[in-house]
């Protein structure tokens, strides 16, 4: 494979896919920054939260450099929407159990948390609309 291969469908990254890569590559540093926020919302079944925490924001700083790189759009699109759905238990976690999210400001109402499962859904669909080629 000639290096320039990588580039042939266009050296350029669309607006959308640019803040769709930059989007998961701060949230996945924000593992790195304030892990403690993310170990609270892992369920208490899972072994070895911290490590799944920064395991998981380093898959996400890796699909979001993919999703800046013209040329690993499939690889950006598959790897971050797999991070989605693994990340989704965590989710449902923190709605169903918010008493057991530490740091969970009291006066948030519940409702927020289950309006939040959604988002999953529209995050894949993002990443499906930034990573399709052009």
């Amino acid at each position: 494979m000639r290096g320039d291969a990588l580039w042939t469908t266009s050296s350029r990254v669309s607006p959308l896919r640019g803040a769709c890569g930059v989007f998961f590559v701060v949230a996945g540093a924000l593992h790195f920054l304030r892990p403690a926020a993310y170990d609270a919302i892992m369920p208490p079944s899972l072994p070895a939260p911290r490590e799944l925490v920064l395991v998981s924001g380093a898959a996400e700083v890796a699909g979001g450099l993919a999703a800046l790189t013209p040329g690993l759009e499939r690889p950006a699109r598959w790897g971050l929407i797999a991070l989605l759905l693994a990340v989704f238990p965590a989710n449902v976690h923190m709605a169903v159990n918010p008493e057991q999210v530490e740091g969970l400001p009291a006066a948030l109402p519940r409702w927020t948390l289950w309006a939040r499962l959604p988002l999953q859904g529209a995050l894949i669909a993002w990443v499906i609309a930034a990573t399709r080629a052009r």
